[in-house]
């Protein structure tokens, strides 16, 4: 019996798919890019905040019979979406247009709206029982602006960093769109550049930065502004709207002249950026058990909001008791333990195929997937066939 034994010859040409998996790049996404070497840090402060929005979420019927609970919900609603918007654009400095990240973009951003927006809407109808309610992708419902505006301010990253002063356009803009009345119609554009200076702030930023903020000199004087900052918001809890600190409507449907918006837009980033960036100095650097929990806020934000809408629609709020000081703790203690667990793994491992789609059947393969593909193939031993004579 002859035996051939048949080796690729130099001139062979692997083919750019082929049958085994293709090499797949992280996805990053508005609450979880995912670096090489991830500090724990940035995980403590994306779990942190995404614990303070669903507590926002959660106290906001609360607010209306308590004023120490309003006072509260002002401070955190003062600085937490600035603080995420922040987060994003720092873990946002290395977007470009490349092939790689437009796809992550659309996996992990653009796939997200459209399947939580559609599933939002169909909640909608199920729970307020008005099958006729529009299904619009214009339209973002409820949290899904942020989604939004994580699109916009990443295919704008490019752009912002190649301008000299980019925090005082990006403010700019922010300031204008606070004085034009109705400019927050499609796609919820008045609140995305409104919160658009965050972002631009947090793409300026580098690691030194944060590094200056958490010595122990820095952590005093924050301590000593959040405090005198909760004080405040109860002083003027009677007179203060947070309609100011959601940013989806100019300063006129607040009730004031337009020209009013040179004057407090400015002066509410000054307070959300201080605010922040005392928040973040108090934010630990070290593991911690919930700094895991940090690579799934996107997750947690995403889903949380069924069940904030669900209490809400279903009258759950109307128990008494949860409007004593011991209900108002117990919600604090539920929103935490709740958003906690849509940020484990076996959540996100259930819902990764909505949030974190692979789609590689819609992506030509990267030149990196083809390069990893090519050196696979030329790993490969040389094929032996056997054959009778």
């Amino acid at each position: 019996m002859a035996q051939r034994t048949t080796a690729r010859t130099p001139t062979q040409t692997p083919p750019e798919v082929r049958a085994q998996p293709r090499v797949r790049e992280p996805v990053a996404a508005p609450e979880q890019g995912r670096p090489a070497a991830r500090e724990s840090y940035f995980d403590n402060v994306k779990y942190l905040t995404i614990v303070l929005v669903a507590c926002g979420h959660a106290w906001e019927p609360l607010t209306y019979g308590s004023r120490a609970v309003h006072a509260v919900y002002l401070f955190v609603y003062a600085f937490h979406m600035p603080a995420f918007a922040l987060v994003s654009g720092y873990f946002s400095r290395s977007f470009d247009m490349a092939p790689g990240r437009l796809r992550r973009l659309i996996t992990g951003v653009v796939v997200p709206y459209v399947v939580f927006e559609v599933a939002y809407t169909l909640f909608y109808r199920w729970a307020q029982d008005d099958p006729g309610y529009p299904v619009s992708l214009l339209d973002p419902w409820y949290l899904m602006w942020f989604l939004v505006a994580l699109f916009v301010w990443r295919m704008s990253t490019p752009l912002w960093l190649q301008l000299r002063h980019p925090v005082p356009v990006a403010l700019a803009i922010g300031t204008a769109m606070s004085m034009w009345p109705g400019a927050g119609g499609d796609l919820a554009l008045q609140r995305v550049l409104q919160f658009l200076p965050f972002f631009v702030v947090g793409l300026v930023l580098r690691p030194e930065h944060f590094a200056r903020l958490r010595t122990w000199r820095m952590r005093r004087v924050a301590l000593a502004v959040l405090a005198a900052a909760v004080v405040a918001a109860y002083a003027v809890e009677p007179r203060l709207d947070a309609g100011w600190f959601y940013h989806r409507a100019s300063v006129a449907e607040q009730g004031v002249p337009a020209w009013t918006g040179l004057i407090v837009t400015p002066a509410l980033f000054v307070l959300a950026l201080v605010l922040t960036a005392c928040f973040l100095a108090w934010v630990p650097g070290r593991r911690l058990w919930c700094t895991a929990l940090g690579t799934g806020t996107l997750y947690a934000y995403l889903l949380h909001g069924f069940v904030i809408k669900a209490a809400r629609f279903g009258d759950w709020y109307a128990h008494p008791w949860l409007h004593t000081p011991l209900g108002e703790l117990a919600v604090t203690g539920l929103a935490a333990g709740g958003i906690t667990l849509l940020c484990t793994g076996p959540v996100r491992r259930v819902f990764r195929p909505v949030v974190e789609p692979a789609m590689e059947w819609a992506f030509r393969p990267t030149r990196r997937e083809r390069r990893a593909a090519a050196r696979e193939w030329e790993r490969e031993p040389a094929r032996v066939t056997s054959g009778g004579g």
